[in-house]
């Protein structure tokens, strides 16, 4: 098994997650019950779910969950999707299969840190970075600079983590464009796709776009069932597919069958709940508007394009880290600082913080927030 570093932010969370009062830096929209999702399931799925032997499942997944899976694509067929026991495992699996030593990748940044340190692991790898100063933009002139002769992969995040920034459709296909035209496969990370504030900068999906990328995906973040521990790759290339899922004869083998049953009526059902998901995080923004607009000479605040976190920039002389130690030992408040998503590839802010907008009443989370920073004035 390759070696990797500590994945800081696991590692900060299994100190914080479950003790803090306020869980104010969740990465997943507001989840919910068994029984809630139960009852959007058919008949068909409902028996199915009651009836369910718990032997071994597919390797390739569910075949009813792969066809519920390329239902949300418009070109991809259930024979182009491998299901994995969650989002990391198919990035990792995937970065190991499409890089050698040797090889080369670009990478943008910030991001989720297996984005980064999983590549890294394996070949040479250049980042490029979203630009702060221009709405976190993303330079297509940089990505193609950054690209070698022997560059493999080009991976990106749209909406991304951390910053919830969605670029231009025309751009994303560009880039796609771009990719294919060097023989490189565009890996992109889709969590957080369907939860865009404009569903008309909504991206169209890799997968549809060229035959030859990769759409990662998962019931976690949009769809907010991270319980279920299932996500997916699509990629019209099958030979390709295959070999990813001989690969995963080496991690998981095969997802758990209820969650796989559970998943397919989640996508099933996926329209409505995300569109109760982005009615909440659209019922949250005028609250935490208020709250920076409050304290507007500590923070900068700005919402996200996508995604249900945000990144705002903290203005304190003692700095982003030391705040947010403070917060959480001090008021029980939970959030993400930057240090957790610094790269070995590029410079990245170091005076941000990660802050979750897609749970149920933030307010107390916020008040308990306000009263320590009013306190401290």
């Amino acid at each position: 098994m390759v070696r990797l570093p500590d994945f800081r932010l696991e590692t900060f969370f299994s100190r914080w997650e479950f003790t803090a009062r306020h869980h104010m830096t969740a990465s997943d929209a507001e989840t919910m019950a068994l029984g809630e999702l139960l009852a959007l399931a058919d008949e068909e799925d409902r028996a199915a779910f009651e009836n369910l032997r718990l032997g071994y499942t597919e390797t390739f997944g569910d075949p009813a969950l792969r066809a519920a899976v390329a239902g949300t694509y418009e070109r991809a067929e259930a024979a182009d999707v491998l299901c994995f026991a969650g989002a990391e495992e198919g990035l990792y699996l995937a970065m190991n299969v499409l890089l050698d030593a040797g090889d080369h990748a670009v990478v943008v940044t910030p991001n989720y840190q297996a984005a980064e340190t999983v590549p890294m692991a394996l070949c040479e790898v250049t980042g490029v970075a979203l630009d702060p100063a221009r709405d976190w933009a993303l330079d297509l002139d940089r990505v193609a600079a950054a690209i070698r002769p022997n560059t493999r992969v080009v991976s990106v995040n749209f909406p991304n983590n951390p910053t919830g920034k969605v670029i231009g459709a025309a751009d994303f296909t560009a880039l796609a464009a771009m990719c294919d035209e060097r023989g490189i496969r565009l890996f992109s990370d889709e969590v957080y796709r369907g939860l865009e504030r404009d569903p008309v900068r909504t991206l169209p999906q890799a997968a549809d776009v060229s035959e030859r990328a990769l759409s990662l995906n998962v019931t976690s973040k949009a769809l907010g069932l991270p319980g279920l521990r299932i996500g997916w790759i699509t990629c019209r290339d099958r030979e390709l597919l295959a070999r990813l899922e001989r690969a995963k004869h080496y991690t998981t083998i095969c997802n758990s069958g209820p969650s796989e049953v559970l998943a397919r009526i989640a996508l099933k059902s996926s329209s409505s709940i995300l569109a109760r998901n982005r009615a909440l995080i659209a019922r949250n923004l005028p609250i935490f508007d208020a709250f920076f607009a409050e304290f507007a000479d500590t923070f900068e605040w700005r919402a996200p394009d996508g995604g249900c976190i945000a990144y705002p920039r903290y203005l304190g002389t003692d700095g982003v880290e030391e705040m947010c130690a403070r917060l959480v030992r001090e008021a029980g408040v939970l959030l993400l600082p930057a240090g957790v998503y610094r790269s070995e590839l590029t410079p990245t802010p170091t005076d941000r913080f990660r802050i979750g907008i897609g749970r149920a009443d933030p307010e107390e989370g916020l008040a308990a927030f306000a009263g320590w920073l009013r306190r401290r004035r």
